[in-house]
């Protein structure tokens, strides 16, 4: 079934031999042929994150053929990302994430060229590196920077394909306000507000199944790939939703928001999703200490309970010494405040600081007004005061 979508850019003008040989497995598909890898070659494509779902897009975008990749991205990798950033290797630990795709593009396909845009995606800049593009991919992983690429895709008038995984399910869609077959969409009309900070752990908080990230990101590819070359039928106006545990695939349709605004220019994305709610903003400033002030607490022989809000199975994998398990929503629901000492102050941590903010706030309005967290949480400790600990 045709998607009534034209392709999205014009083919170059011809192909080379070594391209030929390179791409012909493509170009004895009638459907692709030779006038498709040339728009393949003519592409300018942005992929937004080099981690986990622009690991695999970026390598099957290269191999596909895709004339121009740009990668935006200014994290280094680290160890834990190896388990499902397959663009990166042991060798590159503490390396760019941008340099590291940038080299393995190089090795996957000397013929394509790749932009790196080493630097944070803001309502600063996102507009002037997407306006170089035909085609967004956007592999991050919150609420903040998707909003951010869906409202400067709008602006531009550019399609995108969005990508989303956790644990054992993903989510692929594509999104075109201005598509010319008259039944545009973005991602507001799926999501018209962001969830309430807290509500949805990342991936950082949750994990995920490092093999889902290449079902996902294959996925993305093969929608950019039809998008550039106009063949098939496109994700523009349906979610596909994958659980990998179930081996199931389903679509969703997504109509039009009746409410949705027009989006007229770029705002405060952070302010907007609330990375951490107010109340947490106000229970953290002045009642945060930092992992190197808990260690002189214990180094004095301080009496405190030292609360650690993460899931048990994060717990398992790493803790710091001295800390009692009892997850943040226990706390939020008021279940496990029975539990907690009166006698006693009360210091919360958990991965980062985040979820603890969150607990402390909780525990302040129960009366626990003593109650601090330690800004950095597990992460900071083992930076700051314990190295030999692992970090996940």
């Amino acid at each position: 079934m045709a998607s009534g979508l034209p392709p999205l850019v014009e083919p170059a003008a011809e192909l080379t031999k070594d391209e030929v040989a390179r791409y012909s497995r493509h170009l004895i598909i009638p459907d692709v042929g030779v006038d498709g890898q040339k728009r393949l070659k003519n592409a300018k494509v942005l992929v937004v994150g080099a981690g986990g779902l622009g690991s695999p897009a970026l390598l099957y975008l290269a191999a596909a053929g895709v004339g121009t990749l740009g990668v935006v991205d200014f994290d280094v990798v680290d160890e834990s990302n190896l388990q499902r950033q397959v663009i990166h290797g042991v060798s590159d630990v503490g390396k760019p994430k941008a340099v590291s795709a940038k080299e393995s593009v190089a090795e996957i396909n000397p013929f394509v060229t790749v932009n790196l845009h080493q630097e944070q995606l803001t309502s600063d800049n996102a507009l002037d590196i997407f306006r170089g593009y035909d085609l967004i991919l956007d592999g991050t992983d919150n609420f903040a920077t998707r909003y951010l690429v869906n409202d400067a895709a709008v602006l531009l008038g550019k399609p995108y394909v969005w990508g989303s995984i956790f644990r054992f399910e993903g989510q692929v869609s594509v999104f075109w306000e201005d598509a010319p077959n008259g039944q545009g969409l973005n991602y507001r009309d799926l999501y018209p507000e962001p969830p309430p900070p807290g509500m949805v752990p990342s991936c950082a908080e949750g994990g995920v199944l490092g093999v889902l990230c290449a079902s996902i990101g294959s996925i993305m590819v093969t929608e950019a790939i039809k998008l550039l070359t106009g063949i098939g039928e496109t994700l523009l106006g349906r979610l596909m939703v994958y659980d990998a545990l179930e081996m199931s695939y389903r679509t969703i349709r997504i109509r039009k928001d009746p409410e949705s605004k027009p989006i007229e220019g770029l705002i405060d994305y952070e302010a907007f999703c609330g990375i951490v709610s107010d109340d947490a903003q106000q229970a953290a400033a002045g009642n945060t200490i930092t992992p190197r002030e808990l260690k002189e607490k214990f180094d004095r022989g301080e009496d405190f309970a030292l609360i650690d809000v993460r899931e048990p199975h994060e717990y398992e994998i790493v803790k710091i010494p001295g800390s009692i398990l009892i997850p943040k929503d226990e706390i939020l629901s008021g279940a496990a405040l029975a539990t907690l000492p009166q006698d006693k102050p009360i210091v919360l941590h958990c991965k980062s600081g985040g979820r603890s903010a969150e607990a402390l706030a909780a525990l302040h309005k129960a009366g626990f007004k003593d109650a601090v967290h330690v800004g950095g949480g597990v992460l900071g400790w083992a930076r700051d005061v314990d190295p030999s600990l692992p970090t996940y």
